[in-house]
């Protein structure tokens, strides 16, 4: 790894700032600069705000970083962010100097990217989070750029890969013990995602490694309904949109939203609606005759 970092008053610095393209604006987060530095004893950032996000992994030293008038101790692997246009003040133990490495990032995505890592406004410290593995692509993101690999899809798989590995982390630690809620959340989610492809409590609720009585239970009495009544929702809405807005046949309809033939979709159909799929379907479009005209 070659040397590159310039000095200055309170630390020696290397940082590469990135103009995001068109297409990396187009997602949910992009990487907007990278860098790494090595504090001198009178090191002191703040109080000031950031345009942006900014995770900063601590490799080596001891600090204190204040930000939402929550103080933190900085210790070694330890990883802070600096949210957009909130007050924030970092600085060094003078005989531990600070050594960080860092990436700051932008998108209508990146608070929910924090969020996958355990990390968010309240709680914008995690001690010890810093795995040798996220090093390891932290520097090798700093040597691509360095070699000249600067393409938008380069920093993308980069600036994934090390949200992936942090959220792996995360998830094997405090994520895994958030209780009912996680798994609930996962599970309601599976079936948003999952529900036309045939799938069962059974599966959804080993999915979320927990019984399937037990699972029914909690749902129900989180969502007001049971596994199988919200697949048969979820089921029912998709089929509506089908029958309005496009020209699907009923059997292409009923394979489309998992059921395996026409007839088990059109009794589910009815029984939910009250109405068969066919009449459904010319009701709608008289109705939307008739906003027309009006």
């Amino acid at each position: 790894m070659t040397n590159r970092m310039r000095e200055d008053s309170h630390e020696f610095l290397e940082i590469n700032l990135f103009t995001p393209s068109p297409y990396e604006k187009s997602g949910a987060a992009w990487p907007i600069r990278l860098g790494h530095n090595s504090a001198k004893p009178n090191y002191h950032i703040g109080p000031r705000t950031s345009p942006y996000y900014y995770l900063i992994f601590v490799l080596d030293g001891e600090g204190v970083f204040h930000q939402n008038q929550q103080t933190y101790r900085l210790s070694r692997n330890d990883m802070f962010c600096l949210f957009p246009q909130v007050i924030h003040e970092y600085y060094t133990d003078p005989r531990l100097p600070l050594r960080k490495i860092f990436l700051a990032f932008d998108g209508k995505g990146a608070s929910r990217l924090l969020e996958r890592i355990g990390l968010s406004q309240r709680q914008p410290h995690a001690a010890g989070a810093l795995t040798p593995e996220v090093i390891r692509l932290m520097w090798d993101f700093v040597d691509s750029v360095r070699g000249g690999a600067d393409t938008d899809l380069g920093r993308l798989i980069f600036f994934h890969q090390i949200f992936d590995q942090l959220s792996s982390a995360a998830a094997g630690s405090a994520v895994r013990n958030k209780g009912n809620i996680s798994w609930l959340q996962q599970g309601y989610e599976y079936m948003e995602i999952h529900y036309a492809e045939g799938i069962t409590v059974e599966k959804v609720s080993a999915h979320v490694g927990v019984d399937r009585t037990h699972f029914t239970k909690q749902f129900r009495r989180a969502y007001g309904m049971t596994p199988i009544e919200f697949l048969q929702e979820l089921k029912m809405r998709e089929a509506q949109t089908l029958l309005t807005q496009t020209a699907c046949t009923l059997s292409e309809i009923a394979q489309s939203v998992g059921y395996p033939d026409l007839f088990a979709f059109s009794k589910a159909f009815k029984k939910r609606l009250g109405t068969a799929p066919t009449q459904y379907r010319l009701q709608a479009k008289h109705q939307m005759a008739r906003e027309a005209e009006g």
